[in-house]
C-alpha cells in the first residue's frame, strides 16, 4: 500500500492483551506521522476490524487464544490484500518466522524491540518493504540454508529472465519498489510489472513469499550491485 505524503499511517493493533495494546497504542499516538485506528483482542474481531478500516499497516500478534496469528493473517489477507500485516510476537523461533513469512506476512518482529525500531519498521512496512527483527534474520538463512532443503527444479528458475532473478535477489533483501527502482536503475513501474511477472511464474502471492523463496534457492547473489 502506497503511503500518501502528509497523511498518517493508518495501523490497526490486534493482540490479547489489553496492556501492551495500550502501550502501542500510546507510543503511536505521541507521533503525528501514525494514526491508530483500531484494535482487536483476538484474531475474529482483528478480521472484523481488518475488513472494516482497512488500515495500511496491522500488528499482529503470533500466538492469541482460539484462532492463531497465521490463520487470522491468511483470512485478513484474502479481505485486505493492500494492508501490510507485521507479526510483533515474542517467540524467537525461526520456523514461527518462516511460516508467517510464508503465509503472507509483510513482517516479523520482537515485542522487546526498542521503540525507534519500531517506528521504522512501521514506517518501512507502510512502504512495502519487508521488515524483519535484526534477532531473526540470521536465524531464518540458518535454518533454510542447513535444512537440507532440494535446490528448486531447473523448469522452475528457467522461468525467470535475467532482470527477474535481479528482482527476486532485491525482494530478499527486503527493499521497496522505489529502492529497487533505484538500485537496477529502472522506473518504479517497471519494477512493479517485473514483480507481478515473478510471483506469477513463480506461483506465489506475495512479495515476502519472494523473498522466502529466493533465500531458500540461493538467489540472493542475483542482484545488482548496491
Amino acid at each position: 500500500m502506497e503511503v500518501e505524503d502528509n497523511k498518517p499511517i493508518t495501523v490497526l493493533l490486534v493482540d490479547d492483551h489489553t496492556l501492551f495494546r495500550s502501550g502501542i497504542r500510546s507510543l503511536l499516538q505521541r507521533n503525528p506521522e501514525f494514526a491508530v485506528v483500531g484494535e482487536a483482542s483476538d484474531g475474529v474481531e482483528g478480521i472484523k476490524r481488518a475488513q472494516q478500516l482497512q488500515p495500511q499497516v496491522i500488528l499482529l500478534d503470533l500466538n492469541m487464544p482460539g484462532m492463531s496469528g497465521v490463520e487470522t493473517l491468511q483470512l485478513m489477507l484474502q479481505d485486505c490484500p493492500d494492508s501490510s500485516i507485521v507479526m510483533l510476537t515474542v517467540s524467537e523461533d525461526a520456523q514461527d518466522l518462516s511460516v508467517a513469512l510464508k503465509a503472507g506476512a509483510s513482517g516479523y518482529l520482537l515485542k522487546n524491540i526498542d521503540t525507534e525500531y519500531l517506528i521504522r519498521a512501521i514506517r518501512r512496512a507502510a512502504a512495502g518493504e519487508t521488515v524483519v527483527a535484526e534477532a531473526m534474520t540470521a536465524k531464518l538463512v540458518a535454518q533454510l540454508h542447513g535444512g537440507g532443503q532440494s535446490q528448486p527444479a531447473a523448469s522452475d528458475l528457467d522461468k525467470l529472465t535475467p532482470r527477474e532473478k535481479e528482482i527476486i535477489a532485491c525482494l530478499a533483501r527486503g527493499e521497496s519498489n522505489k529502492v529497487i527502482a533505484r538500485t537496477l536503475d529502472l522506473a518504479e513501474s517497471t519494477v512493479k510489472i517485473h514483480v507481478q511477472n515473478v510471483l506469477k511464474k513463480l506461483g506465489l502471492s506475495s512479495r515476502v513469499q519472494a523473498a522466502v523463496y529466493a533465500v531458500e534457492h540461493r538467489l540472493l547473489g542475483s542482484g545488482g550491485d548496491r
